[in-house]
């Protein structure tokens, strides 16, 4: 089989990729010459693109055997027996990975400028090459895509020798080639048009994409009026195309849906195709008596309320994300879900919340209901907020799903450090990603 030229093979691979297209992939290139492939096939399944930046570790005296690989994220992969028999020491291979992570950093930057790396936790994930000689670079790539938490790996490339692919089907979870010639010397030979591929054409592949990507999944805001057991409340609701998640979020104390800290988290879920819906758990009245913002029972039910008439409206999974004492009224209505499930209760078998992210939440109003949250929660609380930071630390003592815990440094109760609120709006991102794409299949 003889291609014309990259852009061509990747037409001809996203035939061959089209049973994928209902995994909701993740489409990764290997630069520089697979993310001219990669945009074809991200472009025929209506997949994100991006550029998967993998450097791979050489011995010190032997370049060529390498020991390990790593990626973005700070991801190490490394094969602890090739270092064993190596007899290289620790200060010759910290040499060798800080110069290979100043160049990770470096052409990470050059080819996706300030735009933030693509959520690939829980989902389906393509590397795709033009091509493979060693098949080195490509095991390196799907090693440290699992390791960022892919679900499942594809390898997918035009032309590889038959030896490569059946080593590479051990690295993949499913390997996708189209031609394995026996008579293989150089991947050139099977392209009319083998010419290099510059930085500008990758960099310029991927900002194209990203524009695409940004117009699709951002989806459009739409005003709603909330039923929460016949009160009702302001909303707004946005829905990237062909979405099946939705993070509802509860503000805290003083806040409202036009919170600003709030938005900026909905926008980055937005543009990892979630949907999100803001709005007000009680109406301007009920806003006047401070006590109320405080009743965590009242807000908890608001919410339970409100849940229920999204899923009437909207067949989704859902998340909740809680900030200030919105989070305490998150987890207590994750609780109040979680237990119907577990009882069996008529109409809430499926109806488990996915995941709850709390930013600086007061999970401890809770109370004894941390118990009883079976969601994946993930709580993150500045480092300098030290009292609301002790009691998460304690809320989390209670909790006995699947938890985590992150400080961002140096950030306060509200985030308003530069980067801080950033930090925030990625780690929600990627757990949401993460835990809704891998909750149980849609009924």
């Amino acid at each position: 089989m003889l291609f014309t030229d990259r852009m061509d093979a990747g037409r001809r691979l996203a035939e061959a990729l089209r049973h994928v297209r209902g995994e909701n992939p993740v489409v990764l290139g290997l630069p520089r010459g697979g993310v001219p492939v990669a945009s074809q096939v991200a472009q025929a399944l209506g997949a994100p693109l991006d550029v998967i930046v993998v450097r791979k570790l050489g011995v010190p005296y032997h370049r060529e055997l390498g020991y390990g690989a790593i990626g973005e994220g700070g991801v190490r992969v490394i094969s602890d027996d090739i270092v064993r028999r190596s007899g290289v020491g620790r200060d010759e291979l910290e040499t060798v990975e800080h110069a290979e992570e100043a160049e990770l950093a470096r052409q990470a930057k050059r080819f996706r400028a300030d735009r933030p790396r693509s959520a690939i936790g829980g989902r389906t994930v393509i590397v795709v090459d033009d091509g493979i000689a060693t098949g080195a670079t490509a095991a390196a790539a799907c090693e440290v895509v699992r390791a960022q938490g892919a679900a499942r790996v594809v390898l997918a490339v035009p032309v590889a020798p038959p030896d490569a692919v059946a080593w590479l089907r051990t690295e993949a979870d499913e390997v996708v080639c189209l031609s394995t010639p026996r008579a293989f010397r150089a991947v050139g030979e099977w392209y009319q048009d083998f010419s290099q591929t510059p930085d500008e054409e990758v960099v310029a592949l991927l900002a194209q994409a990203a524009a695409r990507g940004d117009e699709d999944r951002a989806g459009d805001e739409t005003e709603v009026a909330v039923d929460a057991g016949g009160v009702r409340l302001a909303g707004d609701l946005t829905l990237p195309r062909g979405t099946e998640e939705i993070v509802m979020f509860a503000h805290g104390s003083g806040s409202s849906r036009h919170s600003p800290r709030n938005r900026l988290v909905a926008a980055a879920l937005n543009r990892a195709g979630l949907g999100t819906l803001l709005f007000d758990l009680l109406t301007p009245a009920e806003e006047a008596d401070r006590a109320n913002v405080f009743d965590i029972e009242t807000l908890a039910g608001r919410l339970a309320d409100a849940t229920r008439w999204l899923r009437e409206r909207e067949s989704a999974r859902i998340g909740y994300f809680g900030a200030s004492t919105g989070a305490a009224a998150a987890l207590r209505a994750a609780a109040s879900f979680g237990a119907s499930a577990s009882s069996g209760a008529d109409g809430d078998t499926d109806a488990d919340i996915a995941a709850v992210v709390s930013r600086g939440g007061r999970p401890d109003l809770a109370g004894p209901h941390l118990a009883d949250v079976r969601a994946p929660t993930l709580l993150i609380v500045g480092g300098r907020d030290t009292m609301v930071l002790d009691l998460n630390r304690q809320a989390q003592a209670e909790l006995r799903c699947e938890n985590r815990l992150e400080v961002v440094p140096g950030a306060t109760h509200l985030f308003e450090e530069p980067g801080a609120l950033d930090e925030v709006a990625d780690l929600a991102r990627d757990w949401f990603t993460s835990h809704l794409a891998a909750s149980h299949p849609m009924r």
